[in-house]
């Protein structure tokens, strides 16, 4: 991507003998390029109470293995989380490398570089 760009919805292929599409909620390319000039990507997921968090945390540490495993392990992925998130939920993706934003503390997505 070029540098300062972004897109929604974007697809990324996976897979090694079978590629397939994942979809990825947004994908934004610095205007400083990384050195693996690899884009930040980011997930949004918002949840409206403590209950529904557990039977999707799975769904984002396979996406963040089968796009390691695809781009390298310094692959930029982050939740962007909005609503109801316990600490059961925050320590899996912890455990899985995934770290995310707040939706009200949107300013801390600077520390990435943007």
């Amino acid at each position: 991507m070029v540098a300062a760009t972004y897109a929604f919805r974007m697809n990324l292929a996976v897979g090694k003998t079978m590629k397939v599409n994942i979809p990825v909620d947004v994908v934004i390319q610095p205007r400083r390029l990384r050195k693996d000039r690899l884009p930040i990507l980011v997930e949004a997921k918002s949840a409206g109470d403590f209950t529904n968090t557990n039977k999707r945390r799975k769904e984002e540490a396979t996406k963040i293995h089968q796009l390691q495993a695809a781009y390298g392990k310094t692959v930029p992925f982050v939740l962007f989380l909005c609503g109801y998130f316990g600490s059961d939920y925050l320590g899996y993706e912890a455990a899985e490398g995934i770290d995310w934003v707040w939706e009200h503390r949107i300013d801390d997505l600077a520390r990435l570089g943007l």
